[in-house]
């Protein structure tokens, strides 16, 4: 059986370089995905606000447009939201 010649110095750079080069790759590939999930999560948890909003109004017989009103009325300026 014949033994295969050995690597020189330059062809294991070359492979290491390669093999960098494919992580780097994947690694590029999960940070665009993790960012779209992200940029989802975000979107999802402001449209779980706003269906809080939305039911608190319902249960106060409120519209968007009477919470307007309310949040622009001089009456309201500079007073801070009671803490629950």
């Amino acid at each position: 059986m014949a033994r295969r010649a050995r690597k020189t110095p330059l062809e294991k750079c070359q492979e290491e370089l390669e093999s960098v080069r494919a992580s780097i790759a994947q690694y590029e590939q999960c940070l665009t995905t993790m960012r779209e999930k992200e940029k989802q999560l975000e979107e999802q948890m402001l449209m779980e606000k706003f269906k809080e909003v939305n039911e608190l109004l319902e249960g106060q017989n409120l519209s968007l447009d009477d919470l307007k009103e309310m949040l622009e009325s001089p009456g309201t300026e500079g007073e801070q939201p009671k803490a629950s």
